[in-house]
């Protein structure tokens, strides 16, 4: 890019402004850089940055992981009715021209609900929660520029999740992380308080560890 400017030269500049995501996820349509979020809800599976529509990173086990995680999250907050918990089918304005997509995350019912209290289809603001589980298709560089997004629109917690090496990050802004294990519980701090997930409980769900 120009120091004159902040529009991309090149595609180069758009990869790399994206958080060097892998080119197969970034659709080549013909209202690329001019997509809109009628767009993003006229397809399956993708987040709008800038005018542009990049597909979230897909897995089975990915998503067997984002029902588990997503249950036990909704059992704790429908009790009290605080909010609503959902996957990555939601999508959530986290700035202007900006739409993600969580694998799964918490709203409270008073940030989600317009004036009418109807459930909109795009969530107007951040979640309060976010929790990734990410693929090897997600780059460092992506998951750090959507960790600032969703803190800078109001976000208080991000939880990045690996099944597979069994630990969960846990963000309480943009950079800096508390690493759990399957050793540690993990709790909802200050926005769920008294919630409380064992970590060798939750990577031992039989949905996660199938057996013959």
């Amino acid at each position: 890019m120009t120091a004159a400017t902040t529009e991309p030269d090149t595609l180069a500049d758009v990869v790399y402004a994206l958080g060097g995501v892998p080119l197969h996820r970034i659709l080549w349509t013909p209202f690329l850089g001019t997509a809109t979020e009628e767009h993003l809800l006229r397809n399956r599976h993708v987040e709008l940055v800038n005018g542009i529509l990049v597909r979230k990173s897909l897995g089975f086990r990915k998503g067997v992981a984002e029902v588990v995680i997503g249950c036990r999250l909704l059992e704790f907050v429908k009790v009290a009715r605080l909010g609503a918990v959902t996957v990555a089918s939601a999508p959530y304005r986290v700035s202007i021209g900006v739409v993600r997509l969580p694998d799964v995350a918490f709203i409270r019912w008073e940030r989600l609900l317009a004036a009418s209290g109807k459930i909109p289809d795009i969530a107007p603001v951040a979640p309060d929660v976010v929790i990734d589980i990410p693929t090897p298709d997600n780059t460092p560089g992506e998951l750090t520029r959507k960790r600032g997004e969703y803190f800078a629109a109001g976000t208080q917690l991000v939880w990045e999740i690996d099944p597979d090496d069994r630990t969960v990050a846990v963000y309480t802004d943009p950079t800096t992380h508390t690493l759990l294990t399957a050793a540690d519980t993990l709790d909802g701090g200050a926005v769920l308080p008294g919630l409380t997930l064992p970590l060798a409980d939750l990577f031992n769900d039989p949905q996660l560890n199938p057996r013959p």
